[in-house]
């Protein structure tokens, strides 16, 4: 998981009225206190895969010593140790690519080494044809690194005897089903709670994003506005690592005797996180176009920001519904407010023929209130509502907000 994956905190402007000295010390103890808790947070979220990675390196090393008859195993641990280190993602897959990553740095370490000696060029020259083989099999990047890996440690820790190339990929593939193991049946992650911590950086920035933007447009504040969609568009790095989080988890609740249990709760927690997801990008193309208006001086009515701020409620109120494990009849009716302000925002309907008339919007704050629409359905099929019904709901509350 990326490093800046960790949760964001609210910036607060100092207060005015303090001295230079004052406002400094303050900007310390905040930043301080930033850094502090997302040092606590990658604690919890990353301490389980540290106590994974130790207790799979020792039953490695012991199964390589102790069974396989190797004074110095090196391949069995570090392999483990690999494959506890790819629980953010999909382990059987990563397992496959590490092991293979392995053959083919033995392979092309074996049959160099002895030809080559040993020495720093020697080295340099096995790893780029460890990855260029690596490459030519289409392999990803966990193949690509484990290939030059172990190439590095035939050319630098092992002696060029071509007959150990057997022992060391039996120690690697004894490694991977070690690492396996721990993962998925000694020490499992818990699926809910990873997924709920990896969700955290998302969803505190994007609210407190969305709420900036509907600050700005009641100001008519052009570069507040395009701070808000750089920070909504910031958010991509932590989606995916997200995803991956979701994918690590449904994972271990397939494979994990432990986890078994929490197949159904788990089904609920993706199907709401990964719209919860769609209703981020939307709100993204929500304040795209909305600092679009601003630019082109277009009107934003009152009613506008007040829904992006309810809209921003909803997904907090969700977030503490999924939590509780209540049903969340408070967030649904908050999406339905707020789509009922999009539409009195946009305008009234004509009596006639259905056509829009006194339009209180220009272009680009129409096609914003498009994407608000679709960001309420996501929201409420996050909250449990079928998908046709959402749709009703939306375009039921989008008739009364135009009548009104």
């Amino acid at each position: 998981m990326p490093a800046n994956q960790e949760p964001a905190a609210e910036s607060n402007r100092a207060p005015h009225g303090r001295s230079p000295v004052g406002r400094t010390l303050a900007g310390l103890h905040r930043r301080g206190q930033q850094g502090l808790r997302a040092r606590v947070w990658r604690l919890r979220l990353f301490g389980l895969l540290a106590l994974q990675a130790g207790i799979a390196a020792a039953i490695a090393w012991f199964v390589a010593y102790r069974f396989l008859g190797n004074t110095s195993p090196v391949f069995a641990p570090t392999t483990a140790v690999g494959i506890v280190a790819a629980s953010m993602g999909t382990r059987l897959r990563r397992t496959i690519e590490l092991l293979a990553g392995v053959v083919l740095g033995l392979a092309v370490g074996d049959t160099l080494m002895p030809l080559f000696g040993i020495g720093p060029w020697q080295t340099g020259v096995v790893v780029v044809l460890a990855i260029i083989v690596a490459i030519l099999f289409k392999g990803g990047g966990s193949l690509l690194t484990q290939a030059g890996g172990t190439a590095v440690l035939i050319a630098t820790l092992e002696p060029p005897v071509r007959d150990l190339s057997i022992p060391r990929f039996v120690d690697a593939a004894v490694g991977g089903l070690v690492g396996l193991a721990v993962g998925l049946l000694l020490v499992p992650i818990h699926p809910q709670r990873t997924v709920r911590r990896l969700a955290e950086p998302v969803l505190d920035p994007g609210i407190a994003a969305m709420r900036a933007l509907a600050a700005s447009l009641r100001a008519r504040d052009l570069a507040e506005a395009e701070r808000s969609l750089r920070r909504l568009r910031d958010l991509d790095p932590r989606l995916t690592a997200l995803d991956e989080g979701l994918g690590a988890a449904q994972e271990v609740v397939r494979l994990a005797p432990l986890r078994w249990r929490d197949r159904t709760s788990l089904s609920f927690y993706t199907t709401a996180v990964r719209h919860l997801e769609r209703s981020l990008h939307s709100c993204r193309s929500v304040a795209r176009r909305l600092t679009t208006a601003l630019k082109d001086g277009e009107p934003i009515p009152a009613e506008l920001p007040a829904a992006i701020d309810l809209l921003a409620d909803s997904v907090q109120t969700l977030r503490f519904a999924i939590r509780a494990r209540e049903e969340p009849h408070g967030a649904r009716e908050q999406v339905l407010a707020a789509v009922r302000l999009a539409g009195r925002a946009q305008g009234s309907r004509s009596p006639d023929d259905g056509r829009q008339h006194a339009r209180r919007l220009g272009y680009s704050g129409l096609i914003a209130v498009g994407e608000f629409r679709t960001a309420a359905h996501d929201l409420l099929i996050a909250s449990g509502v079928a998908p046709d019904e959402a749709a009703d709901l939306v375009r039921q509350a989008v008739d009364q907000g135009e009548q009104d």
